[in-house]
């Protein structure tokens, strides 16, 4: 006999996030930054 699960909270593919403009992203988290610091070659580069 299988157990099933259930939860309360709906499933994240069944009731997904509603779209939100990038602007208004922007406004609230600000930019995007690389998940890594560039290195001391490319600041002084110009490629960040």
């Amino acid at each position: 006999m299988r157990k099933i699960f259930r939860n309360g909270r709906s499933d994240g593919w069944n009731n997904p996030k509603p779209y939100s403009d990038t602007s208004l992203r922007m406004m609230t988290h600000g930019k995007i930054h690389p998940m890594e610091e560039p290195s001391f070659l490319d600041r002084l580069l110009g490629r960040a």
